[in-house]
């Protein structure tokens, strides 16, 4: 599959051939109709999903070091000692469906192994994302080598035993563990930025058809996977990024974030219902220097590489390293240089497995109180990025998110209408120009 470079007008016009950039000036040739092909830079074949016997993932969500504000309430949380005698319910949206699942456990960031006792898969009563209750009879126990329990170790993942139990594209699944021991240790492994409710209930509730009173936390706790065999699945697109992707402003229990807004678009587009999204996004995240959780060039190999089936990758990071760099025009050429550097290397080794690479032009946070600056250094930085990525050739296609939440008449800033109203995070409507802003053919 040769290059494809593609120019993203406005929601409301589709995709534009000659389309305008910010700044005045005309796209570039090769970035200017969608049925344009540049012979250069063509990406290495794709690898096939299914190579494994049709194992894709369908569903994952980054690992991180949970910060205090984001440990389950007490009493789930002790001094030295967390989920003590607990059972902990989550529910998580897929992408691709299956017969056969298996599940991923990080103790990525624990302070001490992390004991599992049992693990219990089931269907969420209703369909329905963040709820406690589960349909009767489907609950499923989960083993690893035949057994019940497992513990992960230190800095580890374990992978579940394949399950047969059948799950629907685009649908939410139920997990549910419990912890006789607990975990020893306050430094624990979880995604903070779920945007879906989480259950936790003393004792051992692992098959109960519903928690009553049970204290929650809109967190997810250990879960870091969801493989599925399947012979209809065609490959997964991860996106690799930060709060944007990850949802801020986005509705709690609704999963309306850009990433499965697209999901929904591939759903409903017969030659693309095979594809995954894998969100590989965390609020605060950098690609370059200390955020939260690991920069996006530490965790590649993890969060990207090791993925199974992955065969294309969007990039979509780089705002808050801008935003957190000095307002001098030094700084701000700089931190524009080193993520062009970065980006690059993640090509590179993308690439080198087989992987198109997809660049997103950063989004405007002109008017936010911490990123802008009076004298529009930063938003210098930000062009001098969205330049280079729209001009340099070395992503497989381009997705002009910039052109797609820009204001029209301001394009340092995000349309009003997007605008969740901190000038740099977008509300569901705004989610969804970003989701739009991707031609389907890309996942073909």
């Amino acid at each position: 599959m040769k290059r494809r470079t593609w120019a993203v007008g406005l929601v409301a016009a589709g995709l534009l051939a000659g389309a305008h950039f910010a700044g005045g000036g005309a796209a570039p040739d090769h970035a200017a109709a969608p049925d344009r092909i540049a012979p250069e830079h063509a990406a290495v074949p794709a690898a096939a999903a299914g190579s494994d016997g049709g194992r894709v993932h369908t569903w994952t969500a980054m690992p991180q070091l949970t910060e205090p504000a984001n440990m389950p309430p007490a009493p789930f949380t002790q001094d030295g000692r967390v989920l003590a005698d607990s059972t902990l319910r989550q529910t998580v949206h897929v992408s691709v469906g299956g017969p056969r699942i298996r599940l991923r456990m990080s103790n990525a960031f624990g302070g001490a192994p992390l004991p599992v006792t049992s693990v219990s898969v089931a269907l969420p009563s209703g369909g329905r994302a963040g709820v406690a209750a589960i349909r009767p009879g489907s609950a499923h126990p989960v083993t690893f080598r035949g057994r019940a329990a497992v513990t992960v170790p230190t800095g580890a993942d374990m992978v579940s035993d394949p399950l047969d139990f059948t799950v629907r594209p685009g649908t939410n699944l139920t997990v549910t563990v419990y912890l006789a021991e607990g975990q020893a240790s306050n430094d624990i492994t979880s995604h903070p930025g779920s945007r879906t409710t989480s259950y936790m209930l003393a004792g051992d509730h692992t098959d109960d058809t519903d928690l009553p009173g049970a204290a929650t936390a809109d967190h997810w706790y250990f879960l870091s996977g969801v493989e599925v065999l399947s012979r209809t699945a065609t490959g997964a697109a991860v996106v690799l990024g930060d709060s944007l992707s990850d949802g801020r402003g986005s509705t709690t229990n609704a999963n309306d974030r850009w990433p499965d807004q697209l999901l929904a678009r591939l759903q409903a587009h017969r030659p693309t219902t095979g594809t995954a999204v894998l969100n590989e996004a965390a609020g605060g995240n950098q690609v370059l220097a200390a955020g939260l959780g690991p920069t996006a060039l530490s965790r590649f190999d993890r969060d990207v590489l090791a993925q199974s089936g992955v065969t294309s990758l969007i990039v979509f990071e780089g705002v808050n390293d801008i935003g957190t760099a000095p307002a001098t025009a030094e700084a701000q050429h700089t931190v524009a240089q080193d993520l062009i550097t970065a980006y690059d290397q993640m090509i590179l080794r993308a690439h080198a497995h087989g992987i198109h690479v997809y660049g997103a032009t950063l989004t405007p946070f002109g008017g936010n109180t911490m990123y802008d600056d009076p004298d529009g250094l930063r938003e210098a930085g930000r062009q001098e990025v969205n330049r280079w990525i729209r001009t340099s050739g070395r992503f497989d296609a381009v997705i002009d998110l910039d052109r797609a939440a820009r204001d029209p008449e301001r394009p340092r800033a995000l349309d009003p209408a997007y605008d969740v109203g901190d000038h740099l995070h977008l509300n569901p409507a705004g989610y969804g120009a970003l989701a739009k802003a991707f031609p389907l053919g890309l996942f073909h």
